[in-house]
């Protein structure tokens, strides 16, 4: 049985500041000080009852600072977090991103609990294109493999051939072994993979609303203003990615400040990933532009709160569409297998 105290509303305790006194400091330049006392009582309630539901918290990188280093037990990008909760030994995971990461997480674990704890939080990329759409574009290039990128539903991952990461966009792409794919649904990324590979692409118009906002002339003014270092996210429209001194995932664009370590870099990708690395990385500065991404910031910590409290919003994912994703998942997973040997 569960502390019934637990499950009640958060409350303040004088205690708090002290042991949570480390979290604060490293938080002091991110998280508004009046804030503070709000999230405290709340960050405790909710690793309390983790603890007591065997739960495991996962963020992706584009949470809350609150999140990410309060509550958070795992993060990264999306697919990180999938193959995450695959392999972790809890049987219950709060995915705290948007909806088709917590689908991915449940296709690739379907044994576990995987509660989301704002179900409306979507994405544009996801809701671009159906299901329906894939099969139409099937019949217009019959025999054409489909690769379709991590950002879909599981419905539109059980009609392709394989799923791809922006990371490994390229290496999926040519392991189909075809002169042609259809490439879904980001049309930027899909630019960008085809300024690297000879094989032709057939892309399709989504976009991700954060990051198709961003302009080149804001790209050089960061530069030129504040003599950063531009770092940018593929999704990004092509005259932006001109302008960057790197283009990359997600996980990418940290491994490279830490290789790099820039005295001053502008992130033109998602504001709470900013935010986030300036943890990790405090001797570079940060500067603007960055987007945050609105259907991101629907996961807060009262929701992550109520979610575990009450034990709602699981993901389920049909059966016969589950097997289909699983395996055009499988089939990316077997690529980075042998690009690893």
């Amino acid at each position: 049985m569960h502390d019934p105290e637990s499950l009640s509303a958060p409350v303040w305790r004088d205690e708090l500041e002290h042991e949570y006194a480390a979290l604060g400091e490293r938080l002091e330049h991110l998280v508004p000080c009046l804030e503070w006392p709000l999230h405290l009582p709340l960050i405790d309630a909710i690793n309390t009852l983790k603890k007591q539901r065997g739960a495991v918290i996962m963020a992706h990188s584009y949470q809350s600072p609150e999140i990410f280093h309060g509550v958070a037990d795992i993060t990264g990008d999306s697919l990180g977090l999938a193959q995450a909760a695959a392999d972790c030994d809890a049987e219950l995971i709060v995915l705290c991103g948007v909806h088709f990461m917590a689908e991915t997480a449940k296709i690739l674990a379907p044994h576990k609990t995987v509660l989301i704890p704002d179900p409306e939080a979507g994405c544009s990329l996801a809701s671009s294109i159906t299901a329906a759409d894939v099969l139409a574009l099937r019949a217009r290039h019959p025999g054409v493999p489909v690769v379709s990128y991590a950002n879909t539903s599981a419905a539109v991952k059980a009609e392709s051939d394989a799923i791809c990461t922006s990371a490994n966009a390229v290496q999926v792409v040519e392991a189909m072994g075809s002169d042609t794919v259809i490439f879904l649904p980001d049309e930027y990324l899909g630019r960008h993979v085809a300024s690297q590979t000879k094989v032709e692409l057939v892309l399709w118009n989504g976009r991700c609303e954060v990051h198709e906002k961003f302009t080149a002339q804001q790209a050089r003014h960061a530069r030129e203003q504040f003599d950063a270092v531009l770092v940018a996210h593929p999704e990004c429209p092509p005259e932006v990615l001109a302008e960057a001194d790197f283009v990359g995932s997600t996980t990418a664009m940290g491994k490279w400040l830490e290789r790099e370590k820039p005295a001053r870099v502008a992130l033109i990708t998602e504001c709470s990933m900013a935010d986030n690395l300036r943890v990790q990385f405090p001797a570079t500065e940060f500067i603007k532009p960055c987007n945050l991404c609105p259907h991101m910031q629907r996961i807060t910590l009262p929701k992550i709160h109520e979610a575990l409290r009450d034990m709602k919003h699981a993901v389920e994912v049909p059966p016969q569409v589950a097997v289909r994703a699983r395996a055009a998942l499988e089939r990316m997973l077997a690529v980075g297998r042998r690009e690893t040997v």
